[in-house]
């Protein structure tokens, strides 16, 4: 039986006072109060600002159990500056600075430009014949050519089924369900996100879904409703899959990431969510 693994975009957002975290919790007890809840975090701030300060990673690691797992993205910088190309040095650094986490690495994501196709997947092979072999690592192609079941697609995946790598599933058909209207968060998010198809697919033992989900819950349980019995096969088969939930302005995040919690619990056995501190607070009043 594999474990389940499931969280947010990052830890460190305001606007979930008064819910996950409570209404006067300080910013920097954010991530110990993220743990007691969830068990994965994507930590999307490293692919914008870089390797994070050793005294940074340290603090992380004496703030969280050691069943949360980081799923760190790559730097900007590796993937769409230098398109993988002369980066092992900045690379090793990269992983050297993330060493304190220890075992509470989960899989690092290399999300690749948009116009990174088959005709650079060279620059893609070396990086993984150079990653550590005690980290797990898995790539979101974004790439058209990624999703035409043709020749390009078939290279991708057979380079990462052949590293044992697994390939990140972006669910945005909820985003991209209707037309934005005149709402700006789903304007934003939808101009934020590629609209590529979704190919269900495990190349590893730690299949990633990225669930960038609706403002309309009703549209969010609609296109849950099938990952629930694809993420309890892969439960059974002994494999550890993240579930990573996103709403347009990540809001409502915390509350979709419980309720689909709660759909996969009615089918798989799953140890219970805590409650949000925030939430039990108000109900105090």
């Amino acid at each position: 039986m594999g474990t389940f693994h499931l969280g947010l975009p990052m830890w460190a957002n305001g606007d979930w006072r008064g819910g996950l975290y409570a209404r006067h919790t300080p910013s920097e007890a954010f991530l110990g109060e993220y743990a007691r809840v969830f068990s994965a975090v994507e930590g999307n701030t490293t692919f914008y600002s870089g390797a994070p300060r050793e005294e940074i990673v340290l603090a992380w690691a004496r703030q969280v159990p050691s069943d949360l797992r980081f799923c760190f993205k790559l730097p900007a910088r590796l993937t769409h500056d230098k398109r993988l190309i002369g980066i092992a040095d900045e690379f090793d650094d990269f992983i050297a600075r993330l060493a304190p986490l220890q075992n509470r690495l989960g899989p690092l994501m290399v999300q690749l430009p948009r116009d990174f196709g088959h005709d650079e997947l060279a620059g893609l092979a070396a990086l993984l014949e150079r990653w550590p072999s005690k980290i797990p690592c898995a790539v979101e192609g974004r790439a058209s050519e990624f999703f035409h079941k043709g020749d390009a697609e078939r290279q991708l995946n057979r380079l990462l089924i052949t590293h044992g790598v697994a390939r990140v599933m972006l669910d945005v058909r909820p985003l991209f369900s209707t037309p934005a209207g005149g709402d700006p968060r789903l304007l934003k998010a939808q101009a934020e996100k590629p609209k590529r198809p979704l190919h269900v697919l495990s190349t590893a033992d730690t299949p990633i879904v990225r669930f960038i989900g609706h403002l309309d819950k009703t549209i969010n349980e609609r296109y849950f409703a099938a990952w629930c019995e694809r993420l309890s096969l892969w439960i059974n088969q002994g494999k550890t899959p993240f579930l990573f939930v996103h709403t347009p302005d990540n809001r409502q995040a915390p509350q979709l990431a419980r309720r689909f919690h709660s759909r996969l619990s009615s089918v798989q056995a799953l140890p219970p969510l805590a409650d949000f501190p925030g939430e039990r607070q108000a109900s105090l009043f």
